[in-house]
């Protein structure tokens, strides 16, 4: 015979199989993370809810609490998270270069693969791309280990540290360094919103890529 308490948890699944209230070694608040991350994925910011959150990762809807307060709580650790996957695809696209021997060259291409890279997760994973930048907050957001790729640098940082590398080859004049990564940034983020948001976003990829591309250039010259 089933308990009362055992009935209503397997009554909640809707499958026969009772919810986890709890999770061993506390990986709970990781395992609703990861729930939410996939409804973005799926619905950007909008989707990631508590009740939604909790139901995919097995769990009764108050064991979400234990973790996060609200919605807004859930939604910034997912913003979060979603930032660290865009600094993840930023740093695969620079590991991706060929080697190179000139460093001035190095330099260079380690500059245009931070925007081409950041350019292709928007166009890749458009629900994760808008959750990333959903959550309002002051640059200490963007400098969080949570939001942190595996080199332990943020989308933000691995900028800045490519736009260092720029000045360190002569590429960029010392004095020119101040501020140049809010101006790179506001310009391949527009152009990522008008890609997935826009009316650039029937763009076919080949076009859309060139658009990256030619922006980047225009980034170059600017700075």
């Amino acid at each position: 015979m089933l308990s009362t308490l055992e009935a209503a948890a397997m009554a909640a699944t809707g499958n026969g199989k009772p919810k986890r209230d709890t999770y061993r070694h506390g990986d709970l608040r990781n395992a609703l993370i990861d729930a939410a991350l996939e409804l973005a994925r799926q619905g950007g910011p909008e989707a990631v809810v508590l009740r939604a959150a909790t139901r995919q990762a097995g769990v009764v809807p108050n064991a979400a609490y234990r973790h996060f307060a609200d919605r807004d709580a859930l939604l910034h650790a997912v913003s979060q998270a979603a930032m660290a996957q865009v600094a993840r695809t930023m740093e695969a696209e620079q590991a991706a270069l060929p080697p190179a021997e000139d460093p001035v060259a190095a330099a260079r291409a380690r500059f245009r693969a931070v925007g081409t890279g950041y350019l292709r997760f928007a166009q890749e994973e458009p629900g994760l791309f808008r959750t990333a930048f959903h959550v309002p907050g002051d640059m200490t957001h963007a400098a969080a280990d949570t939001a942190a790729g595996i080199t332990g640098k943020t989308p933000f940082e691995l900028l800045g540290e490519a736009l260092d590398g720029l000045v360190d080859t002569g590429l960029l004049a010392e004095d020119r360094r101040p501020g140049a990564e809010f101006l790179a940034w506001s310009a391949v983020h527009g152009l990522a919103v008008l890609l997935i948001d826009g009316p650039l976003r029937g763009l076919h990829p080949t076009q859309a890529h060139d658009a990256g591309q030619h922006v980047i250039d225009m980034i170059e010259r600017g700075i």
